[in-house]
């Protein structure tokens, strides 16, 4: 059969030129081909033999084996230095120092954020002060029933304070002052400060009632009366006659509490309003103080920054931090009858003010302003333990939870 005739048999039709291709190249290659057979036929070459098949070798897996100890490896924590500083401010004054004290107290300097102690040394620890009231005030049972034999003695209540509870300083509330309670007189206050002063001999913080006029009243009296001692005036505020506060505050030698609600930005304006009339070293600032259970996160947070840019430079946070953590007190769950889980309440009460100090330590709080002996005791203790760069007891630590989930 002819060639021709072999093709139109195969249903092909090659080209010369495609016939020419294959003659030179003996190899093709197709796109978009389709094929329509009956019978293939394949031929193997010669020499073309299929390559025997190889046995991997088979994968096992590595044996887990449980880790015996912990890997060692040395770690250097990163040092910081900081543009900014704390000032220094001193409450209390010694007789050489032109005052009564026994002994002046030191708070501020930081150079460095709270304990970090592999930066810089901590050159003056937090200190705590005891509340104490002129006056028998409603308290709750876990604090009531270790204060109740001189809740109408404030000299009293001050000695226990100092001699039984280790108080640094103390907090003297003048409750009886409130124009709304018994409005008393400024020379009554003064009183009870004298009495107060002559039982200890530790500083003091003087406590107003909240009402601006009646505040800068009393404020005044005891300062022209204790001129040189070095008190802590608790609280100046946006709403009172900054500058005659400031005035006798700076006359008479005390130390000025800018007390502001949650805001940076109040802190500065109420600052820089008292650097018209005091010093730097005549300020603490109190930036209010969020317990648990009643915004807790927002005063850390406050407090944090606050300190955070004081060592940034800013000449106007640049203060020790006074906490008035007695406010742990005001969250109900701290002394309301609750479930038994939640029982026994003399032991929840003070956990509930060493939880909101142990909170606010970690900001950076110089002062803190406590009530109940066993938080006193605790928050002194873990001051201590992070002073002292002693290893804890990890043991002891990991088992101090008995529940089993």
């Amino acid at each position: 059969m002819a060639k021709k005739e072999k093709e139109e048999a195969l249903g092909i039709k090659l080209s010369p030129r495609l016939i020419e291709l294959l003659a030179k190249l003996q190899e093709v290659e197709l796109e978009d081909f389709e094929m329509s057979v009956g019978d293939l036929e394949i031929w193997i070459q010669p020499g073309a033999v299929a390559a025997p098949a190889i046995a991997l070798p088979k994968i096992v897996p590595p044996v887990k084996v449980k880790p015996v100890e912990i890997i060692e490896t040395e770690f250097i924590p990163p040092v910081e230095t900081y543009p900014g500083k704390v000032v220094e401010v001193k409450l209390g004054a010694t007789k050489s120092e032109g005052g009564t004290r026994g002994k002046s107290l030191i708070i501020g300097g930081e150079t460095t954020p709270a304990f970090y102690t592999f930066e810089r040394p901590i050159l003056h620890p937090p200190v705590i002060a005891v509340d104490v009231f002129d006056m028998k005030v409603p308290l709750p049972k876990a604090v009531k029933m270790h204060v109740k034999d001189v809740m109408e003695d404030p000299a009293g209540w001050a000695k226990l304070a100092v001699e039984k509870f280790g108080a640094d300083l103390l907090t003297v509330h003048l409750i009886s002052i409130d124009p709304l309670i018994k409005d008393a007189p400024p020379k009554e206050a003064v009183k009870t400060i004298e009495e107060v002063a002559q039982a200890v001999d530790v500083p003091l913080i003087i406590g107003g009632c909240g009402d601006p006029v009646k505040d800068a009243d009393v404020f005044e009296a005891i300062a022209k009366t204790f001129s040189g001692e070095r008190f802590l005036i608790s609280s100046i505020t946006r709403d009172m006659d900054v500058e005659r506060c400031a005035k006798f505050i700076k006359e008479n030698e005390h130390v000025a509490l800018s007390f502001t609600p949650m805001d940076l930005n109040l802190a500065r304006e109420l600052n820089r309003r008292l650097y018209d009339f005091l010093p730097k070293e005549d300020i603490v600032m109190d930036l209010t103080t969020a317990a648990l259970g009643y915004g807790l996160d927002y005063a850390f947070t406050n407090m944090e920054r606050a300190r955070l840019a004081a060592l940034m430079g800013d000449p106007e946070l640049a203060h020790p931090m006074s906490s008035g953590t007695t406010n742990a007190w005001a969250a109900r769950e701290a002394w309301l009858e609750m479930a038994p889980e939640w029982e026994p309440r003399e032991l929840r009460g003070p956990l509930w003010e060493v939880t909101t100090a142990l909170t606010l330590l970690l900001a950076g709080v110089d002062l803190f302003m406590m009530m109940h002996p066993a938080a006193v005791k605790t928050i002194k203790d873990v001051i201590n333990q992070l002073l002292s760069g002693s290893s804890a007891d990890a043991e002891r630590l990991m088992e101090w939870v008995s529940m089993k989930i």
